[in-house]
């Protein structure tokens, strides 16, 4: 008989972080994986990052997460997004290279101390009482352990449709989980069916790219990691296309929409309502003349493009129609074919915000079977699983992430609170203190808890407080020193379109100005010679400057927030017998029961009157 103190199911993105953490935590893991070759697979568009994703990724690092370095080891394009736009909303966006950035990752799992990566299948969990203590695999081995993660992703009882032709299967045409759903279902957890797709794969020498628009990546000091010092610069990087659907595009998925699994009634399960099919759009968008697609490379070395935004569950000789419709692509030839996937995912009412199964002790969920979407979110909930996991073996406090924390904190609150009726993904508009929750101050929110836990060495610990030091020290001069190259100041003034001053300037003065940046102000500044600071670093710098009086609006908000979340709910509360509480309000909260009042105000369906009653009974209570 085999023992472990943590046993990961799945090794998809979130199934990596969970064992990565664990296992630096101190804890021996036995990773289970269905294909050691599919570790960190990444079935659908091979890109890191996007919309509040590149922000999470940014927290992942920030925590001493995997995710970040092994987007940096070889992206084949990386650019910033929304640079036009304030830093609450900029983020980074990779496409990698699908069989590196895996690689990458199964290298660093198979060197990682305590760490045991197997290829077997999990059909059951060990129950003692209220408690599971391991797992049962395919071949009869009883394996124990004192806490399971189940981060089967999209394998969970899934089946592939492409048109009305369906098998069970997993992504990439895999094996399948088909057990685990009976077992949770006999545990008396209660599963939902989701679904997702993935659009046509074409052969690159077979697209005229003369039709489309190039997207180029960007230069400049680009990487997730914080520890990421070598960076790829635009020379190096391969371009992506923009092109759009035709008129006989549309005209064919209109004539053919009984023909598609998503409109004949073969699916019925919730789809990701901001990556939906190209049929999806058609339909929804029907006053729409076109609608956008990317073709982005999925190797360095390979022919595969990916066509973004084409995403469809017709059957293959409607898609061959489809995509040589597109401009570009009227001789393409396609290598893969397109396909939905329906899989089980447990309902957020069974886990909380520690991602701990409420009805077992030791059994913890992330990734696509909390109900996410998107390898990002996956891989943030595997690490907090990871880390909840570990801390409560030891006996020590839950790891639970506020809202104006991380995106991260935001997405589980989202779905323990809130709940979802479809695959969740982040958007910066979630946020509401998105401008506290940057690209640039990741490692200032998170690094503190990452080293508490292990996950982060003392060498990266003490670059990180030497560089917050030498931004305050900076920024202190800014505020207090004035200029005095005059000379220079003036030609930078003329330069940025302003009139020439005779008037003293201190440096934060001029940084706050639209437009005007540290490194020129530097060169002005010789009390500024002695800092070395990264583009990062500078963008973190003149952030706190230039954005400083909405910077202590939201400051001050979130501190509201943390005073009603400070007032804590008993685990027992009867919500269902407490008097004057609405009858919806009572069945709402006796499923989430949230930890504290701030929580509890935010589920919907609990109204202020119901949370001033809760605030009354636990006065009365002395709580």
């Amino acid at each position: 008989m085999r023992d472990f103190d943590v046993i990961v199911i799945g090794g998809g993105h979130a199934g990596v972080e969970a064992s990565f953490a664990t296992a630096r935590m101190g804890h021996s893991t036995l990773l289970l994986t269905l294909n050691k070759k599919m570790i960190a697979n990444m079935p659908c568009n091979p890109h890191i990052g996007g919309s509040a994703k590149g922000v999470v990724v940014r927290e992942i690092d920030a925590l001493g997460g995997l995710m970040g370095k092994a987007a940096d080891h070889h992206p084949l394009q990386i650019k910033m997004l929304n640079t036009g736009k304030g830093p609450g909303v900029q983020c980074l966006r990779s496409q990698q290279d699908k069989h590196l950035y895996p690689a990458y990752v199964q290298e660093v799992l198979e060197s990682t101390p305590n760490l045991l990566v197997e290829e077997k299948e999990a059909v059951d969990f060990l129950v003692e009482g209220n408690a599971i203590t391991g797992v049962v695999t395919s071949d009869g081995e009883q394996i124990h352990s004192k806490a399971v993660i189940l981060t089967a992703g999209t394998y969970l009882n899934s089946r592939v449709y492409t048109g009305q032709e369906g098998k069970d299967q997993g992504p990439d045409g895999q094996k399948a989980s088909l057990h685990l759903s009976g077992a949770l279902k006999k545990l008396g957890l209660e599963l939902w069916r989701l679904k997702t797709g993935t659009p046509p794969r074409v052969k690159k020498s077979t697209i005229d790219f003369s039709r489309g628009h190039i997207e180029e990546g960007m230069d400049g000091e680009l990487a997730f990691s914080y520890e990421t010092k070598v960076f790829t610069p635009k020379s190096s990087q391969l371009p992506c296309f923009l092109i759009y659907t035709s008129d006989e595009t549309l005209r064919l998925i209109k004539d053919n929409l009984d023909s598609s699994a998503l409109f004949d009634g073969t699916i019925n399960s919730n789809g990701p309502r901001y990556c939906p099919s190209i049929e999806s759009k058609v339909v929804r968008f029907a006053d729409k003349p076109r609608h956008q697609i990317f073709l982005e490379p999925e190797f360095e070395e390979g022919e595969s493009f990916y066509i973004q935004g084409f995403s469809t569950a017709m059957p293959r000789d409607i898609q061959e129609k489809m995509v040589h419709s597109l401009p570009g692509l009227e001789h393409a030839e396609i290598l893969k074919y397109a396909y939905q996937i329906e899989y089980d995912a447990v309902k957020t009412t069974e886990f909380d915000s520690t991602l701990r199964c409420k009805k077992y002790e030791g059994l913890y969920f992330a990734g696509q079977v909390c109900g996410t979407s998107g390898y990002e979110e996956a891989a943030g909930l595997g690490l907090m699983a990871g880390i909840n996991a570990v801390l409560r073996m030891e006996g020590k406090p839950p790891f639970i992430l506020k809202r104006n924390e991380a995106y991260i904190g935001v997405m589980i609150d989202d779905l323990v609170t809130k709940g979802i009726d479809e695959p969740y993904r982040l958007l910066s508009s979630r946020a509401e203190y998105r401008l506290l929750l940057r690209h640039d101050n990741a490692d200032e929110r998170l690094t503190e808890y990452g080293h508490r836990f292990g996950l982060i060495s003392e060498e990266r610990y003490a670059s990180y407080l030497k560089k917050e030091e030498d931004i305050a020290k900076a920024i202190e001069i800014l505020r207090t020193t004035n200029v005095t190259d005059r000379a220079a100041m003036n030609a930078y003034f003329v330069e940025m379109g302003y009139p020439e001053s005779d008037q003293g300037w201190k440096g934060a003065e001029l940084l706050k100005r639209p437009r005007f940046r540290y490194v020129d102000i530097a060169r002005m500044m010789p009390e500024l010679s002695t800092f070395s600071f990264s583009e990062n670093d500078i963008l973190s710098l003149e952030t706190k400057v230039k954005y400083e009086g909405y910077l202590v609006r939201q400051e001050k908000e979130a501190k509201s927030l943390l005073e009603r979340e400070g007032i804590e709910i008993p685990e027992d509360f009867d919500y269902l017998h407490t008097d004057g509480l609405r009858l919806e309000a009572r069945q709402k909260l006796d499923a989430v029961k949230p930890k504290t009042i701030a929580q509890a105000s935010r589920i919907s369906g609990v109204n202020p009157a119901d949370v001033s009653i809760l605030l009354l009974v636990l006065r009365k209570k002395g709580l």
